[in-house]
């Protein structure tokens, strides 16, 4: 019998320090995603998926953080925004794209 893979807890990847904490700030618990989910980052401020990590000479120079750059808009920050969708939901945001895909 194979053993479950354990999962970091959202709680955690979403950067609180306890569920109470995670709870409180997301008004409740969000049920997670059933399948498989894939994560899209989108510009915060032209709301396009063309986005990608800058390198940098030192982590240090910028807090120690990703530092992402919209492509379209040239936009540079550490804030991205990022949406988690199911397969159906892929599709869809894809076929939307009509073509414009990154």
């Amino acid at each position: 019998m194979a053993k479950n893979k354990l999962e970091t807890p959202v709680w955690i990847k979403e950067g609180y320090d306890s569920p109470a904490e995670y709870e409180k700030a997301t008004g409740g618990k969000v049920e997670k995603k059933k399948g498989k989910t894939f994560k899209i980052r989108e510009c915060p401020k032209c709301g396009s998926d063309d986005v990608g990590i800058v390198i940098s000479g030192s982590d240090s120079e910028k807090g120690g953080g990703k530092e992402w750059e919209c492509r379209k808009c040239k936009w540079k920050g550490q804030d991205i925004n990022e949406k988690e969708l199911t397969e159906d939901e892929l599709m869809k945001y894809l076929d939307s794209k009509e073509g414009d895909v990154a």
